[in-house]
């Protein structure tokens, strides 16, 4: 990709992450619905009448949402530490764009030396931001999710 596009760029790397990133959530959405599909009470709305859009609406995707948010919540965290990986790596942004990899990889000579302290804030800030990404989408379950209720 890097050698077609002339080398890496923002949009570049957008793009590679958003193509190969949306399948997980995908899939797990089908899955859910499929399951919930086949539950009593939306056989119990269908022999009601309701329509399919209202049985969608009313009762699979409140019970779908919860799962869906906490794998969605993950990949962001995950998307964010690829992202640190292949700046770290030097395929990813360059570098007068701000990356928490870029920063990583620029302080890397100074693991071993007297400032290695400077790998420290990136490497915290990165850890910071992927940790309460996750607690916020955890968060977000247990308000959402009807089965806690």
């Amino acid at each position: 990709v890097t050698a077609a596009t002339g080398g890496v760029r923002l949009s570049t790397v957008i793009i590679v992450i958003a193509a190969t990133g949306w399948y997980e959530i995908g899939r797990l959405m089908r899955a859910q619905f499929l399951v919930l599909r086949e539950q009593e009470f939306v056989q119990a709305a269908r022999a009601l009448g309701a329509s399919n859009a209202r049985i969608i609406v009313r009762h699979i995707l409140p019970n779908a949402l919860a799962p869906i948010i906490v794998s969605a919540t993950l990949g962001v965290s995950g998307i964010i530490l690829l992202e640190a990986a292949l700046g770290f790596l030097g395929y990813s942004i360059p570098p007068p764009e701000p990356s928490w990899g870029n920063m990583l990889q620029q302080f890397e000579q100074y693991l071993l030396d007297d400032k290695a302290y400077l790998v420290v804030f990136p490497a915290t800030a990165l850890v910071v931001t992927a940790l309460c990404i996750n607690l916020i989408g955890d968060g977000i379950r247990d308000a959402l999710d009807p089965r806690q209720r």
